[in-house]
């Protein structure tokens, strides 16, 4: 697993002055966030390398891309974070190679770890995904998961996409919040955290208290997550922005209605307890509850909900040129 020798190093702890400073700048911003969330974001998520998550990515790609012609040969991940999305995409058999990139060193760094564990033959790079260090032609798939929002282009990032797919290649980015879908989630999260970070104040509960120093950690990380959230879409106007970018054979879906409902206090919940909490009971009513929510959401509420209303939004396209 390889990085760029002039990729500049992870800063997992920011100052108060940098954090200043990122209020206004907010490719700063994603940097120090991302490097101060890299080394406990799969945790933070729930984030796995196994059956459950492998089957996540792939249900995703499937949702929106539909059947290829698997597996694509090289594959390139903006936003890589910890690698979630193309590592678990390449062990469900969708690339054979890939490459991950990230605004974020702390999160290319883990990135390329994880890949390592894996043994999965990964390269990474330190990149703005306005600016994507590989040339012309390089790669048959580019993914992306819950990345778009954080571009403050997303439409540049778009052409420098098709830029590098090779004609005919593909690309699928998951996991962009719809602009209905983050305004519930939002107010759920911080529902949830008020709720939970003021009942464990007192008496007997107090024990289900983080410590107040990482109760203000995480409002510290929080403040900076509000600068480094941009955007939120209409998968409509996804469309048109990967269509004006170059792209073909462009499709949006959406999926999490009632699922999301349930996930986002929960993680929230997850994030306002100490460590070590909450068994292995609530992990499997939180991942059983999606799971059956998620379920739904597909078979029924896609019937009767209008797209725009789901939390997440998924747009795949291709490149012009042979295969077209």
């Amino acid at each position: 697993m390889t990085a760029s020798p002039t990729d500049p190093a992870p800063n997992p702890h920011a100052t108060a002055e940098e954090v200043a400073a990122a209020m206004q700048d907010t490719k700063l911003a994603q940097v120090l966030y991302h490097d101060w969330e890299a080394e406990t974001y799969d945790e933070k998520w729930s984030i796995s390398y196994d059956e459950r998550c492998i089957d996540y990515a792939r249900g995703r790609f499937d949702a929106v891309a539909g059947d290829q012609d698997l597996p694509y040969e090289r594959a390139l991940e903006l936003g890589c974070g910890t690698g979630f999305f193309l590592l678990n995409l390449m062990q469900g058999g969708v690339a054979k190679t890939g490459s991950v990139t990230d605004l974020s060193p702390g999160m290319v760094k883990v990135a390329l770890r994880n890949a390592e564990g894996l043994g999965l033959p990964v390269d990474g790079r330190v990149a703005d995904a306005e600016r994507i260090p590989y040339d012309d032609n390089t790669f048959d798939l580019v993914v992306g998961h819950a990345v778009l929002h954080h571009i403050p282009d997303v439409e540049q990032s778009l052409r420098e996409v098709i830029r590098v797919l090779k004609p005919g290649g593909r690309f699928v980015f998951a996991g962009e919040p719809t602009t209905v879908g983050d305004f519930y989630a939002r107010w759920l999260s911080r529902a949830t955290w008020y709720l939970t970070t003021n009942v464990t104040k007192f008496g007997p509960l107090s024990s289900w208290r983080r410590p107040q120093a990482e109760l203000d950690e995480s409002s510290r990380a929080a403040a900076l997550e509000a600068v480094v959230d941009i955007h939120t879409f209409d998968p409509a106007d996804l469309e048109k922005m990967a269509r004006s970018a170059g792209a073909v054979q462009v499709h949006a879906a959406s999926e999490e209605f009632t699922a999301a409902m349930l996930g986002w206090p929960v993680r929230t919940f997850e994030a306002a307890v100490p460590e070590g909490k909450l068994g292995w009971n609530w992990a499997k009513f939180a991942f059983g509850g999606w799971k059956a929510l998620s379920w739904v959401d597909d078979n029924v509420m896609k019937h009767i909900v209008p797209k725009g209303f789901f939390y997440n939004a998924m747009i795949t396209g291709v490149k012009p040129g042979a295969t077209d």
